[in-house]
């Protein structure tokens, strides 16, 4: 699915301490869930937190292996190429 919203307000789920941008943020999730008798008895929700940080601009994609909002619509539409990363930007040291 895609969770979409404008940063108009404190997420501290989803991005905290960050005060409302007004910026807008797409983002693909994930969710794993369990039903036990027509009821919702277990979910984990997976999104990748780094597209989330770099569309109000506190990553940089430029510099990092990371997407922004590009991977809200490659999720949503498969003909979309995917974002290819640069070797610069897949090595990591440490």
């Amino acid at each position: 699915m895609i969770f979409e919203f404008t940063l108009d307000i404190v997420m501290d789920w989803t991005l905290p301490g960050l005060a409302p941008t007004g910026k807008r943020v797409r983002v693909p999730l994930v969710a794993n869930l369990r039903m036990q008798g027509g009821k919702l008895v277990h979910e984990h929700i997976y999104w990748d937190q780094a597209s989330v940080l770099v569309q109000p601009g506190l990553l940089y994609a430029a510099e990092l292996p990371v997407a922004g909002v590009e991977s809200a619509a490659e999720a949503q539409d498969p003909n979309l190429p995917s974002r290819h990363l640069s070797p610069s930007q897949t090595h990591f040291s440490g």
